[in-house]
């Protein structure tokens, strides 16, 4: 089983730890993606801040971030999994796994990024600000970078086992998985009055809880309606919709963040 996270927008940045060093990141097949898009990303941030700041789409109070990028090779680094923060990694909370669990974690997650295409919740990495939806000088949208690269890593991670998307729609545009690959998406709906609606906090706290539960239960679905039985186990309300292009959608109903 792959779990595919979207990155988070804020990150918290390493104090002290080794540079960056791409050969040493999992997914080696996009070493050289990874490069072409930390340079464009570098030089960018060396030129005018100014510009830098509205390229990136951040305000001109943010100079800040731009300077973060322009340090990405002499940087700190730290474990993926404690560079990315808000809802969705605050509910997995890695560091309070159990080992076995953050055994699984490592071995089944992995993070969508702008910067590196994909990484596993151990690689060292810097803090970076970078959009899904950026476009960088010389390079061309991120997105349609990586929509060349990513495929073929992905696909191998899946191997035989059942690809569970949590991507939101900006990640999701990356790669897109073939109809070879068995693939469950979540989506979460607040229900209240009898009315269900999708609230983006419910959707990536509830996320995270569904993920950390299922690494520490050590469930290992096949299949999207094994997926489903897994969640009901576990405690959730599971509906589970048709088979679709982006695979099969499961809506998690929840009353309670």
């Amino acid at each position: 089983m792959l779990i595919l996270l979207p990155p988070s927008e804020g990150k918290a940045a390493p104090r002290r730890g080794k540079p960056l060093d791409l050969a040493a990141l999992d997914f080696p097949g996009l070493t050289t993606a990874r490069q072409q898009v930390l340079t464009a990303l570098v030089d960018l941030c060396e030129g005018d801040p100014e510009v830098a700041a509205r390229t990136l789409g951040v305000g001109s109070t943010q100079l800040d971030l731009v300077a973060l990028n322009r340090a990405l090779a002499t940087s700190p680094t730290a474990r993926a999994d404690q560079v990315y923060t808000g809802v969705l990694y605050d509910a997995l909370d890695v560091a309070t796994l159990s080992t076995a669990a953050r055994r699984r974690a490592t071995a089944r997650l992995a993070v969508t990024s702008s910067l590196f295409g994909l990484v596993r919740p151990s690689d060292r990495i810097p803090a970076y600000r970078l959009s899904g939806d950026a476009t960088l000088p010389g390079l061309g949208p991120v997105a349609g970078v990586w929509r060349q690269h990513l495929g073929e890593e992905a696909t191998a991670a899946v191997g035989r086992g059942l690809l569970v998307d949590l991507r939101s729609g900006m990640y999701g545009a990356f790669w897109r998985p073939g109809p070879d690959l068995r693939v469950a998406t979540v989506r979460v709906l607040h229900e209240h009055q009898g009315q269900r609606k999708v609230v983006s906090h419910f959707n990536k706290a509830t996320k995270g809880r569904i993920v950390r539960a299922l690494l520490e239960d050590g469930a290992d679905p096949r299949t999207p309606a094994r997926l489903a039985e897994a969640l009901r186990d576990l405690g959730w309300t599971v509906e589970v919709g048709a088979p679709g292009k982006a695979g099969v959608q499961l809506d998690v109903v929840v009353s309670e963040v």
